[in-house]
């Protein structure tokens, strides 16, 4: 027979629920602040609902009536300098840290409605409403509440997708200068989340790395109308936690007091420097997902179920004790509700008004002088450039006698770069898998880097959604500019919602204030046989998704221009780069604090018969393809690929010059650049063009692990002279 050991978890996990003794010994004041905050947040909820079931809420009213003992008994607690995130059922939070800040000293029940409180509901509701008067000036809503003043750093609307920027921001408190603060930052989600991959990568990597972050699950029981125990086989999600080494806590959600209690010793942990905790609290929302209906009205749950957790409901259980106590009656219960709802008739009164066209008398509108401008419309998705302001600009041309260089590979041009900035700005840190081992990761892109900057070079684990979103918390925190490795472009897919609905989306989402100074460092791999799934262009593709600048260079002293720029901007950069590249010789520049001129293209090679445009390593593979062809083309390096960088003013003269355009890329063409840029261009240049837009692309699918059959996917410069003699051939002028 086998001998068999009983293993146990590092980390300890219990579950705390309080006693007639702890509601004894609780402060009065303390209590009186926690129903202050219970009613204000109860109340405010109803408005909403009453304004969502006039069809005055644009989008769904995510209602938190029920859960609010969770939001207030953790955050009644916290510093100024703590930080909360939210999920996209977050009003409960939000309002909850938003009323720490407003009244660090705690309610007074006899006026609980200060000048402040009132500004925070009105404009808490305008956000919720879409109005210019909320704090995204309307352009988050209901999901997207944020003020990062009162250390609220955003609500979410997609499930988990907040925890990783949550991560990043408690790592910028550990380590920042004034670390001395032990700030801790406290993500909320649901028990949809607690499944989510983003979120289990960023318990990972906060016990790793020892963040002080806590984790705290809302356990409502229902996602939606899907009961836990149908998608979990371990219902108590807590559990999660001592699988990473996270110390856990199970509590009675209903209870703020509890919950209260067991977020002392979580802050205890985490402020002594002894990394994340988890918190799990068991609350009920009393409505449905979305709207003023209870859960019975659609079926999934009984009204006996609803019945018996309003028997329990926290505002109650606060209450009754301090009418216990003396300090309120019945009378003066009532009088605090009230002055509650009264603030929040006011808040939506100076909202709204009478609706004098509608049908039936007592309709309510939005008041039309409160909407945003439409023109506001696209301001800050990305940022005015401001920064690059004072900045010293210089065109090294490639081969240039004038600048002076020494020999090296490209390569080593990217880590001489990164090695000035880093020396430069003590804010830059870097962070990826394997950057930290291997002489400089996997290509040699931090040679030299982590021993030179011990703690500023950070090896992850492989959980990209993790590491991109906690370098998205990073960036937005403000005190540090990460420079994020993926290994290679694919990985993208697997992080997408990090980089396309969280760090791309949330300057513009939150209302263009924000500032992300985020640099994504990937590299194309094609003709290197590492096959369908590392092989990537991702051009394409942030092209067209918002947010993003995109930056290309196919010389070593583009590389340095363009990177000096890229680690100056406020708005994420993606820099690609290219394996081909890596391993070419040449001349590096020994000035590394240039910075190219932004939003300009390269001429490589003027000519009158066709533009060719292209980035990369593809510009070789042109300029070699019109040698070889005899077309004179003039051949454009792009180098700024976003639609709001592009050098739409060279592009537009070598158009009008020579009438045709031939984009070059050498990636698959579902992913293609070339169809977003080819569609602009004919938009832009349509009266100059006489021909269609022609493209080099590379197959229909990826490449593949065959020498011969990858080869076939990609382009190179035999699929370049082709395309140019098809474009001559179109002028008529083929033999």
């Amino acid at each position: 027979m086998p001998h068999t050991t009983t293993l146990r978890q590092v980390a300890q996990w219990e579950e705390l629920a309080s006693t007639p003794a702890d509601w004894k010994n609780a402060d009065t004041a303390l209590l009186a602040t926690m129903l202050g905050q219970l009613q204000l947040i109860r109340a405010f909820e109803e408005g909403v609902l009453e304004l969502a079931g006039e069809n005055l809420v644009h989008g769904p009213a995510h209602s938190s009536i029920g859960q609010e003992g969770g939001a207030v008994g953790s955050i009644v607690g916290l510093r100024d300098g703590d930080a909360v995130s939210g999920s996209h059922r977050g009003h409960h939070q939000f309002l909850a840290k938003a009323l720490q800040h407003v009244a660090p000293g705690g309610l007074d029940l006899q006026a609980l409605v200060t000048p402040e409180i009132s500004t925070l509901l009105h404009r808490t509701l305008a956000e919720i409403l879409g109005l210019k008067r909320g704090f995204s000036s309307g352009r988050g809503g209901s999901m997207h509440l944020k003020w990062r003043e009162a250390g609220a750093l955003g609500t979410n609307a997609i499930v988990g997708g907040g925890v990783p920027f949550a991560a990043g921001n408690a790592w910028s408190q550990l380590h920042s200068a004034d670390a001395g603060s032990s700030d801790v930052t406290v993500t909320y989600f649901g028990d949809g989340a607690a499944n989510i991959g983003s979120v289990l990568e960023t318990m990972n990597l906060a016990a790793a790395w020892k963040l002080p972050l806590c984790f705290f699950v809302e356990n409502n029981l229902y996602a939606v109308s899907t009961h836990v125990t149908e998608v979990t086989a371990e219902s108590r999600l807590s559990a999660r936690a001592p699988g990473f080494g996270i110390r856990a806590w199970r509590v009675d959600g209903m209870d703020p007091l509890a919950v209260h209690l067991v977020m002392q010793k979580a802050l205890q942990r985490m402020r002594a420097g002894e990394g994340p905790a988890l918190i799990e609290a068991q609350v009920y929302r009393y409505f449905h997902q979305n709207g003023p209906y209870p859960g019975s009205a659609f079926g999934y749950r009984t009204k006996d179920e609803e019945a018996q957790w309003r028997e329990r409901d926290p505002i109650a259980r606060v209450d009754a004790e301090l009418q216990r106590r003396g300090v309120l009656d019945a009378d003066g219960s009532a009088a605090v509700r009230a002055q509650a709802q009264d603030a929040v008739a006011r808040a939506i009164a100076a909202l709204t008004e009478p609706d004098a066209g509608a049908a039936k008398s007592g309709v309510r509108r939005i008041r039309p002088e409160l909407w945003p401008d439409p023109a506001f419309v696209d301001v800050g998705v990305r940022g005015d450039l401001s920064e690059l302001k004072g900045a010293r600009i210089s065109e090294p041309l490639d081969g240039d006698a004038a600048v002076a260089t020494h020999p090296g590979k490209f390569i080593d041009a990217v880590a001489a770069v990164m090695d000035r900035r880093m020396a430069q700005d003590p804010r830059i840190i870097v962070l990826g898998e394997d950057v930290h081992h291997l002489a400089g990761g996997t290509n040699g892109a931090t040679k030299g880097l982590p021993a030179k900057y011990p703690g500023r070079v950070l090896g992850t684990p492989i959980s990209e959604n993790a590491f991109v979103g906690l370098g998205g918390g990073v960036a937005l925190d403000g005190r540090f500019r990460p420079v994020v490795e993926f290994m290679y472009p694919d990985f993208l897919w697997v992080a997408a919602d990090q980089v396309f609905n969280q760090i791309g989306k949330v300057r513009h989402m939150y209302g263009g204030a924000d500032t992300v100074p985020l640099v994504l460092r990937t590299k194309v791999a094609m003709g290197t046989g590492y096959g369908s799934q590392h092989s990537m262009d991702p051009a394409g593709v942030f092209a067209t998704s918002p947010g993003w600048r995109i930056m290309t260079a196919s010389t070593p002293a583009d590389y340095v221009g363009l990177m000096n720029i890229a680690l100056t901007l406020d708005d994420p950069v993606l820099m690609i780069e290219h394996v081909d590249l890596y391993g070419q010789k040449g001349g590096i520049p020994d000035d590394l604090d240039y910075q190219l001129p932004f939003g300009t293209a390269a001429i490589r090679r003027s000519g009158e018969d066709v533009t060719v445009l292209s980035y990369l390593s593809m510009v070789a593979h042109c300029a070699e393809a019109i040698e070889q062809t005899g077309v004179d083309g003039e051949l454009i390096d792009l180098r700024f690929l976003d639609q709001a960088s592009l050098d739409w003013e060279t592009v537009g003269a070598s158009i009008r010059k020579t009438n045709c355009v031939l984009i070059v890329e050498q990636g698959a063409r579902g992913t293609s650049y070339g169809a977003w840029l080819a569609d602009e261009l004919q938009r832009r240049f349509f009266d100059w063009l006489d021909q269609p837009v022609q493209r080099v692309t590379g197959s229909g699918t990826s490449p593949s692990i065959s020498q011969v059959l990858e080869r076939a996917a990609i382009a190179r410069t035999e699929e370049v002279a082709a395309a140019l003699l098809r474009v001559r051939d179109g002028f008529g002028r083929g033999n």
